[in-house]
């Protein structure tokens, strides 16, 4: 498993990131800041989920749909995932193959 990212300076979006959408989520790549050591961030805000009680199942169901979806993440790659509020209402299933997709598709990009 990849590690986490947890500095704020490394979840700042620049242009040259790309991206991929889902009703879920949205994912962010970009060229990994340490070679050797690819990451992955979360971003689930109080913004978007007001009970903390939210906030960790969104966290939970995106740890789960990522570890069973890390074969299709690019090994020289960092990626941010960015919930989105219908992600409370997805089962376990539906967010695995729309995590799949989303990862696909960044991974046929020429970056």
């Amino acid at each position: 498993m990849r590690n986490t990212i947890k500095q704020h300076k490394d979840f700042l979006i620049a242009e040259t990131d790309h991206t991929a959408r889902s009703s879920l989520f949205l994912i962010r790549m970009r060229a990994a800041r340490l070679a050797d050591d690819p990451q992955y961030g979360l971003v689930v805000t109080k913004r978007m989920f007001r009970h903390a009680v939210d906030r960790n199942r969104a966290k939970r169901l995106l740890r789960d749909w990522i570890a069973y979806n890390e074969k299709w993440m690019r090994p020289d790659r960092d990626y941010i995932f960015i919930s989105r509020r219908d992600i409370l209402k997805a089962s376990r299933t539906d967010g695995r193959v729309a995590m799949k997709k989303a990862l696909r598709y960044l991974g046929r990009l020429d970056v």
